[in-house]
């Protein structure tokens, strides 16, 4: 996991910073954070109306299909597919609990684990039976209990529970 935050340190998404890997054997086969399409503006440079929009027009859990940015876990399995590495039957360590599409294509990979650090609660309530069914279909999805010196920064936009350690030392606040 602390290698999933040390990854997420790229991230340049509005909201959540999230990094994710992708591990074989006990060996990282592929690692990605969250933000902008390749050759695309960042997120944190205009790059997405949606995500500039937080908020006023866009409510949280709507129009992720107007949203250009990639998802963490994402750009984990589309960099393992880039270079033609197989993740059927691995690992996924991810700073955020994967979101529903996401989740979708981990199962669609069949990946056999998911570990994440920070709870993600589907902010439809009517849809949160569908979302943990779906999450069924993975092996194991657990939380895992690490402490996050950088918790200011990464984690204002994460909805539901959280216990949000305080920042360390050079953190930065957003």
């Amino acid at each position: 996991m602390g290698i999933a935050l040390a990854v997420r340190a790229r991230a340049n998404c509005l909201g959540s910073k999230v990094g994710a890997l992708i591990v074989r054997d006990d060996r990282i086969v592929s690692t990605g954070y969250n933000g902008t399409a390749q050759g695309l503006p960042n997120c944190v440079d205009g790059g997405c109306q949606r995500c500039e929009n937080r908020g006023t027009r866009y409510a949280s859990g709507e129009a992720y299909d107007l949203c250009i940015c990639v998802h963490a876990e994402q750009n984990a399995i589309l960099s393992a597919a880039r270079f033609g590495t197989p993740i059927e039957g691995t690992d996924v360590y991810t700073t955020l609990r994967p979101c529903f599409n996401c989740t979708k294509e981990l199962v669609q990979a069949r990946v056999r684990s998911v570990r994440y650090m920070y709870d993600w609660v589907h902010p439809r309530e009517d849809v949160r039976d569908e979302y943990n069914r779906l999450q069924s279909f993975i092996r194991l999805v657990a939380q895992v209990e690490i402490a996050d010196p950088d918790a200011a920064w990464a984690a204002p936009g994460l909805r539901g529970p959280l216990e949000i350690d305080p920042p360390g030392p050079g953190a930065q606040s957003g």
